[in-house]
């Protein structure tokens, strides 16, 4: 079923069942690699808030959460300007870090964070993404945990939004052509 958001139509792309059994495999993948430690999950607002949310409600070790927000869009396209709205107050030396994400595309608020917490002395940065675009994705960081990778095409629902609107969706659907 077609969706209509502001001037733009958007048709189905990924169900929420499907997008629960990526954030369940993503869950499982952390578990097994900080099953000794309490890591500390960043998620990176607005958009990954849905993301967290089912991530936490599948991680079922110790782990404190947070939020960072910051922003680099504007309609459907990248600015390619990442602009830190909310820092973090907490104190994170020799903590693990796993930044959440909803989506990696350019991979420029990936890289602005990993800079930030460089300076933050973590004894380990990790970033798990929901949605990764290969085609568009330029930096050489490595995503440690990616849900599901897609082509280069603008997507809303499940966090993601066109100018506001959308991030309610349980499914996802893409720009229709």
């Amino acid at each position: 079923m077609e969706i209509k958001l502001h001037d733009k139509y958007f048709v189905p792309f990924i169900s929420a069942q499907e997008l629960d059994f990526a954030i369940a495999n993503m869950a499982k993948q952390i578990e097994d690699d900080f099953q000794d430690e309490t890591p500390v999950f960043i998620g990176v607002l607005n958009g990954s808030f849905m993301v967290m949310s089912d991530l936490m409600k599948h991680y079922s070790h110790p782990c404190e959460v947070s939020f960072v927000k910051m922003a680099s869009y504007e309609g459907t396209q990248s600015t390619n300007e990442v602009k830190q709205l909310i820092g973090l107050n907490q104190n994170l030396e020799g903590r693990s870090v796993i930044i959440v994400e909803d989506i990696v595309d350019t991979g420029n608020t990936i890289e602005e964070l990993k800079h930030i917490f460089k300076n933050q002395g973590v004894k380990h940065f990790k970033i798990a993404t929901l949605f990764l675009k290969p085609e568009a994705y330029k930096k050489d960081i490595k995503l440690d945990y990616v849900g599901v990778r897609i082509p280069n095409k603008f997507i809303v629902g499940f966090g993601l939004d066109y100018d506001g609107l959308g991030r309610n969706l349980k499914d996802v659907y893409q720009l229709s052509e």
